[in-house]
């Protein structure tokens, strides 16, 4: 362990914020993580979908992607094994991308070939065999519910164009156990957790970041700290006054994900595979005790609940995005029951304005960030913590990250990458998905 003085304190004990503090103690920093919460990950994290999947727009998220599966792979080896409550499990159901036109997902598939990343390609006939509940017709573009042609049957016989299935993804099924294996690893390396307390200042003076203080008036010095406040995390960078000198953003974003049985005689919780369906604009995943989830891919014709106070928005399950993403799905799974009742979990996700995330120092000397993770990085929190502290001992150290972006190396699969593809600075990537898929 390198040694270091610095103390550091995590304005976040979800999954990304864990996994930050256990690699910086693990360079020797001393940590201690803030939040709000009872526990950590009772926040987004505990209500991730928890998928692991490769499919991104950019080949650096690619990248980082297939990386950070192989922490769950080793999960372990990575974290130990002690955790009076057990590890989290890493169900390796596979993903499949249907296609819906002959160039769909193309640049995705030269990224795998590219990068190594074992793919096979599915036909029709393929698709069939291992998921006989889909309807294979193309039903696109999604429109809203409200639309007179919601519920029209395709015309023709126009049909996929198969479709794309990786192997090695999959999901993690409890994703505040993931978290909480990430706490006892940390707490057996030293650091430390203050829960059930909100940070509501940064203490600061002209030059550089001097700690935080709790609602309750404590006070907590610290030569470093890092945002990964999740749906928070714009309220913390504007308590820091940093918000002024980034060129991108983060937003709060209402989300539901609804749960719903298997249809009869296939249980997708124990024979589906993760699938994207960009022809409807939908995601499922199994789900345990024979249910699958579905998630919104954000189509263009459904509006977006922004929240401006994570502390106030609708908890409940909405009438028109309950049957909105049911009935799509039924679309696809012709004999997908339906409940009366709604089903799933409604969270906010900590958006980027192109989401893609943000990791990266600030004007601020000793401030950091790892914000805009909410839909898709949940998979990456073991790489993020390593990428977040080599940024942080390279700043710490000297290092001039805006004028000269560093490069990170992965330590499973050797892909290097500029860190400065995550930056604050950055013009709107417009090769990004600008969705949940990133």
């Amino acid at each position: 362990m390198q040694k270091t003085s610095r103390k550091t304190v995590i304005i976040g004990a979800g999954v990304i914020g864990c996994a930050i503090a256990l690699q910086l103690r693990r360079k020797g920093y001393q940590t201690v993580n803030v939040d709000k919460n009872p526990e950590v990950g009772y926040g987004s994290t505990s209500h991730s979908c928890a998928v692991v999947r490769f499919s991104y727009s950019l080949p650096e998220t690619v990248m980082l992607a297939y990386e950070g599966y192989h922490y769950w792979k080793y999960w372990e080896q990575f974290v130990g094994k002690d955790d009076e409550r057990g590890l989290a499990r890493y169900h390796q159901c596979g993903h499949l991308m249907l296609r819906s036109t002959a160039e769909d997902r193309a640049s995705v598939l030269q990224f795998y070939k590219k990068l190594g990343i074992p793919f096979a390609e599915w036909d029709l006939e393929t698709i069939r065999h291992r998921l006989p509940l889909f309807d294979l017709r193309l039903m696109g573009p999604a429109v809203a519910l409200d639309d007179p042609h919601f519920f029209d049957e395709p015309s023709g016989d126009r049909m996929m164009y198969g479709g794309v299935f990786t192997p090695e993804a999959g999901y993690i099924g409890d994703p505040q156990l993931a978290t909480h294996n990430l706490r006892r690893a940390v707490e057996a390396s030293g650091g430390s957790f203050v829960l059930g307390k909100r940070v509501t200042a940064i203490l600061r003076d002209d030059e550089r970041v001097l700690g935080v203080e709790l609602e309750d008036g404590t006070r907590i010095d610290a030569d470093v700290v890092v945002n990964a406040a999740g749906p928070y995390s714009s309220i913390v960078n504007k308590l820091a006054g940093v918000d002024k000198g980034m060129s991108i953003g983060t937003r709060a974003l209402r989300r539901e994900v609804h749960h719903l049985p298997s249809p009869p005689n296939f249980d997708f919780g124990k024979y589906g595979v993760m699938t994207s369906d960009g022809d409807l604009y939908q995601y499922f995943r199994p789900e345990t005790g024979a249910k699958l989830t579905v998630g919104s891919g954000d189509p263009p014709c459904d509006s977006q609940t922004w929240v401006d106070d994570p502390d106030n928005f609708n908890t409940e399950f909405t009438e028109s995005q309950w049957n909105t993403q049911v009935y799509r799905a039924a679309k696809r799974i012709p004999d997908l029951p339906i409940p009366g009742k709604a089903q799933g979990v409604v969270s906010l996700y900590d958006v980027a304005d192109d989401w893609v995330p943000l990791y990266d120092k600030s004007d601020l000397k000793g401030f950091y960030m790892a914000v805009g993770t909410s839909g898709h990085q949940f998979k990456n929190a073991g790489v993020v913590g390593e990428l977040m502290s080599v940024l942080i001992d390279a700043c710490e150290q000297g290092h001039d990250h805006d004028a000269d972006p560093l490069s990170f190396t992965g330590r499973y699969t050797g892909y290097r990458f500029s860190i400065g593809t995550f930056s604050r600075l950055r013009a709107i990537n417009k090769d990004s998905s600008f969705s949940v898929r990133g």
